[in-house]
């Protein structure tokens, strides 16, 4: 072998077998120039929130980032989702993906740039909007990854697919994508990444778990009939409030004494509407219920004593039968375990073993597990989002705000950078793998 191609063979092969922390040492000095950027890119997505299924102005903007970073773009996919495609050579195919949708909150952090969004609900309501679950960071660490990715191809090999969804709040934006060809009309991954914030991590710990890691969800609506009339003469009447109230404590008893105590199982009656006036018996009250488990079996059997508890309800109270109608499943999110070891190894090597932890299962949802009824692996791991000093001073005072609340607000610069980080670290890692 001649020393020109002997000298090229040393170089392909140190480029192949070189580590992730090697290839992320580039990353800090990258940030550096390019954070002040991103974090306005967030502040502007906190600042302008858009419900489910309404991200036109959040999707637009999604789409022309992932252009700048030189991706291949695709709009309105199940709506108004986003598909970057970002091609290197051959190798695997990866794909990450970042969730775009707000909640009906209105906000109280006082942030300067604070949501002042209002919208208008599903029944007329005027309501808040804002950005309580950290998909604002979700899509601005997806924007730096790619943009950092689509710069330093030397780190990496293969495809990967750039996912903003939709309406993950409402468990259908995953899959209106899917059913709109995000497997058929871009390249099909091998695996599937997405980071998901955490209230109760530091910022720069990474959280990670093997197997199921958030629950079955469904929704329920009932409505419970009755026999209207004057609160004077009850006995002329048909109560649909008192056939609620005694729903409520029946469906306590579906766990506590149907399903075995060592399943996770969660009934709970989110809201409960009925009657107009004081003195008046009215004709109908509504129920709105979550349900949750881990298990295919548990979940089918409170789902049909759901339904066997409100029309027996019903029938001792002499009332019609009950209308009992469940929507909005969300499946089990069970992390790949060979894919959940690759994020791992990762995080530890770019973050160190003491900044990666592992989390408990918990019973939220998260539609990104529809892709294993795909047969696509994937992992969702979590990002800390709380500078350390002051996530021990919020536990000190008992005050730290969840997710889903008017208060929670990250340290998003420093959380932004840490996302970054993890997804190029990991990249990296799966490509040496593979």
């Amino acid at each position: 072998m001649s020393p020109r191609r002997l000298a090229l063979f040393l170089l392909l092969f140190l480029a192949a077998v070189r580590s992730p922390a090697a290839q992320t040492d580039a990353v800090a000095p990258w940030l550096d120039a390019r954070i002040d950027d991103l974090t306005a890119l967030y502040r502007h997505l906190h600042e302008h929130p858009e419900l489910s299924f309404r991200e036109t102005a959040t999707a637009a903007r999604m789409a022309a980032e992932l252009r700048a970073a030189g991706l291949t773009v695709t709009e309105q996919v199940g709506g108004t989702g986003v598909v970057g495609v970002l091609d290197n050579g051959a190798g695997p195919v990866g794909l990450l993906r970042a969730d775009m949708d707000a909640l009906p909150i209105a906000e109280a952090t006082g942030l300067p740039y604070a949501s002042k969004i209002r919208a208008e609900s599903a029944d007329g309501r005027a309501i808040g909007v804002m950005h309580a679950c950290g998909h604002d960071v979700h899509m601005a660490c997806l924007v730096g990854a790619a943009a950092w990715l689509a710069a330093h191809r030397d780190a990496w090999r293969g495809t990967l697919v750039f996912v903003c969804q939709p309406a993950e709040e409402r468990a259908g934006g995953m899959k209106a994508m899917l059913a709109d060809g995000l497997l058929t009309r871009f390249p099909r991954p091998a695996w599937a990444l997405a980071l998901h914030t955490a209230d109760d991590l530091p910022v720069g710990t990474i959280g990670v778990r093997s197997g199921p890691a958030m629950a079955n969800v469904d929704s329920c609506d009932i409505t419970m009939f009755g026999r209207g009339g004057h609160g004077a003469r009850p006995h002329l009447t048909i109560d649909p409030i008192v056939q609620a109230a005694q729903l409520v404590m029946e469906l306590q008893t579906i766990v506590a004494r149907e399903i075995d105590p060592v399943q996770a199982a969660v009934i709970t009656v989110g809201s409960i509407h009925g009657g107009s006036k004081h003195n008046i018996v009215g004709d109908r009250c509504h129920l709105q219920l979550t349900v949750r488990s881990y298990d295919a079996a548990v979940r089918d059997h409170m789902l049909a004593a759901i339904e066997r508890k409100a029309k027996a309800v019903a029938a001792s109270c002499r009332a019609p039968a009950p209308t009992v109608e469940f929507s909005e499943h969300t499946p089990l999110l069970a992390n790949d375990r060979a894919l959940t070891d690759g994020v791992r190894a990762a995080a530890i090597a770019e973050f160190g073993a003491e900044h990666v932890v592992e989390i408990a299962p918990a019973m939220v949802a998260e539609d990104f597990g529809r892709l294993t009824a795909q047969g696509v692996p994937l992992c969702m791991f979590r990002l800390g989002t709380i500078a350390s000093e002051r996530l021990a001073r919020l536990r000190a005072a008992g005050a730290l705000p969840p997710l889903h609340s008017a208060e929670y607000h990250p340290d998003a610069e420093s959380a932004i950078r840490a996302g970054i980080r993890a997804y190029v670290a990991i990249v990296g890692e799966l490509a040496k793998r593979e």
